[in-house]
């Protein structure tokens, strides 16, 4: 799927997606690591290493996205074919630029993109997350959920909620 996209919303800056290259696999290993430490503390499975580890074994440059706000670094999102649709992982934003609505605008930009294909996308998020909240009001429902992890699905054209 190619997800370059250039735009603004009232409340973010202007944004735009570039194509991830292997050169940007630290920036966004630390990323993860800085934005999902509380959430995997609170879950008792932060580790300084396999944190950003897991990033590294499973980065792809290929369906990879740098998030760009302002023309700086602001986060990234991977969206790679899984199955009957997409798969959306990895998809971090600076903790400064969160609530600002610049989430939502590129998550919009993603689901109108797989909702043209007439595709699913799948997801999964740490139980207890805010991002979940995120999720949830662009469609997304519950499939399933273990100690960890909360996994999600949103069909095509699913209603958004007030995003």
């Amino acid at each position: 799927m190619d997800v370059r996209a250039r735009g603004g919303t009232g409340r973010s800056a202007e944004w735009a997606l570039r194509a991830a290259g292997p050169g940007d696999v630290e920036v966004i290993a630390e990323l993860r690591a800085v934005v999902l430490r509380p959430d995997l503390e609170r879950l008792g499975r932060f580790d300084e290493q396999r944190v950003r580890q897991r990033l590294r074994d499973s980065f792809s440059p290929r369906y990879t996205s740098v998030i760009e706000a302002g023309g700086t670094f602001a986060g990234c999102v991977t969206v790679r074919p899984a199955g009957d649709g997409w798969l959306l992982e990895h998809f971090y934003l600076a903790a400064a630029l969160q609530g600002r609505g610049l989430g939502s605008a590129v998550l919009r930009t993603l689901l109108e993109r797989t909702d043209a294909e007439g595709a699913a996308v799948r997801l999964n998020v740490l139980r207890g997350s805010a991002a979940r909240r995120l999720y949830e009001r662009h469609g997304f429902t519950v499939e399933a959920q273990d100690a960890v992890d909360v996994f999600m699905v949103r069909r095509p054209g699913a209603p958004a909620l007030g995003a």
